[in-house]
């Protein structure tokens, strides 16, 4: 291949490939692949480079998807880590976890304490499986003890598909930010046909009541969202409310 320059005269475009990759002109002069995975002169320096880091996303997927492969039926339980024991929204958790489990269904949760914590709490005492999945944070102290089968993530997003891939649907109890993210990518799953046939459970009527209505009030009136996406969450209170409906939505992807 060749290309004119201002003269008119024709000179060829330096071409070279690395891997799937073609590189021309200035970006061609590269050394081989196989130099700098034989060279060692710089010792640790590439456990810090992205390369690297990819290998470890790519272990943390086959560390989990190896795990839970064999899980069976499950739901994700979100909550506030903050929720202390013997509060409205722990105890709470606790009944879910624990209805999930006489269901027949495993508990995920985010591994964590307070509401997760709770959540996985319910599932042991009812017999069940509790199954937590954890985050490196500077300020998490690790699994808490009712978590039966663990694992412990570097990154969010593997985590966070590891939620939605092993689970039949979410139950969201109130929460921060964490939880409104883990809710709000569920929505948007579910919205864009990402997932099928995965119900989200909201408990709280007094809680999420302000957040969807600012859905109604802002999103809708600007055309944001559509009306049809409103349907995408259900609102309870009762936790044996919670997992009915769980059941009943998602009847045709669950095998109990």
């Amino acid at each position: 291949m060749a290309i004119s320059d201002e003269e008119g005269f024709t000179r060829p475009v330096s071409a070279k490939r690395r891997g799937p990759v073609e590189l021309r002109r200035g970006q061609a002069r590269v050394p081989q692949s196989d130099r700098f995975l034989l060279d060692t002169a710089d010792g640790t320096s590439f456990t810090h480079t992205d390369p690297w880091r990819v290998l470890r996303i790519q272990s943390e997927f086959v560390e989990g998807f190896g795990t839970l492969s064999e899980l069976g039926p499950a739901v994700s339980v979100f909550g506030s880590a903050r929720s202390l024991p013997g509060s409205r929204w722990y105890e709470t958790g606790v009944t879910v976890g624990r209805l999930l489990s006489e269901a027949g269904l495993a508990v995920i949760t985010g591994g964590g304490p307070g509401s997760m914590e709770a959540a996985n709490k319910g599932a042991v005492e009812a017999g069940g499986v509790s199954v937590g999945l954890g985050i490196e944070l500077p300020f998490e102290t690790g699994l808490n003890d009712w978590v039966d089968l663990g694992i412990n993530f570097r990154y969010f997003f593997v985590r966070k598909t590891m939620f939605v891939k092993y689970a039949q649907g979410f139950i969201v109890l109130p929460g921060g930010f964490g939880t409104l993210d883990e809710l709000f990518e569920a929505m948007t799953l579910v919205q864009t046909q990402k997932v099928t046939s995965f119900p989200i459970v909201l408990i709280g009527t007094d809680f999420w009541a302000p957040l969807l209505d600012w859905v109604r009030g802002s999103l809708l009136e600007e055309g944001m969202v559509s009306a049809k996406d409103l349907e995408l969450v259900h609102v309870v209170d009762d936790p044996a409310e919670a997992v009915k409906l769980i059941i009943a939505d998602s009847a045709g992807h669950l095998s109990l």
